[in-house]
């Protein structure tokens, strides 16, 4: 499971630190490990031993089709907790998109301290209700929208999660349209009509450095926007 570890010791941390909300700020035992590029960090079906938070880096949640086909879920950055299950097992795969470090927490850890903190307790909730929220939205993106829909929507959720005038990208065209539903043809054919419309520049040497010249005209792709 854990190809290199950046430091595998467990480690104290106040959970507001890992950047949960909290009534009583108790200490918990975490660790990091390093993934390089490409590596899984959890399988689908595996069981949901750990709650993971992204330090450094980006991950990507996926399932293989019967057709060998891969479905992004969800792409995960920097700070951003995920692993959270409903039930024992993981139902999607995850893996590193480019070097990342991982917090891990031991997940009965969290459900004893959310068990008499009812802030934390909330806040998990709330977590997975996001996560719930997402998931449909992404199903409504891949059922009813159409390509340009799709890409504009994309660029305005990384946008919103950015927060920063320039976008590095760190997952390929092949990465969007895998979550997208989309060939890489159609997603670089969209941003290229995005391009000489000045709605959006890219950079970069692999072209993952985008800057929203027009957010406004970008939305008028999405009308759910």
């Amino acid at each position: 499971m854990f190809v290199r570890t950046a430091d595998s010791r467990p480690r104290p941390n106040l959970l507001s630190e890992i950047g949960l909300s909290t009534a009583s700020d108790p200490i918990i035992s975490s660790s990091e490990f390093r993934y390089p590029k490409g590596t899984e960090i959890f399988g689908e079906k595996e069981p949901a031993m750990y709650v993971y938070q992204i330090k450094r880096g980006a991950v990507r949640s996926y399932k293989l089709l019967p057709d060998g086909r891969r479905q992004i879920g969800a792409f995960h950055l920097v700070g951003d907790i995920f692993g959270l299950e409903n039930g024992d097992k993981h139902r999607f795969t995850a893996d590193a998109i480019v070097d990342t470090v991982v917090r891990l927490i031991k997940r009965t850890s969290l459900q004893l301290v959310a068990a008499k903190d009812a802030v934390v307790s909330h806040h998990l909730l709330s977590m997975t209700t996001r996560n719930l929220e997402h998931a449909e939205n992404h199903m409504l993106l891949l059922g009813r929208k159409t390509a340009a829909e799709r890409v504009a929507a994309f660029l305005l959720e990384m946008d919103c999660r950015a927060g920063a005038e320039k976008m590095l990208l760190p997952m390929s065209r092949r990465d969007i349209a895998d979550y997208l539903g989309l060939t890489i043809e159609t997603v670089s054919r969209v941003l290229s009509r995005l391009r000489r419309a000045g709605v959006v520049t890219v950079e970069g040497e692999y072209q993952r450095e985008l800057i929203l010249l027009d957010r406004r005209r970008l939305a008028d792709f999405d009308p759910q926007t």
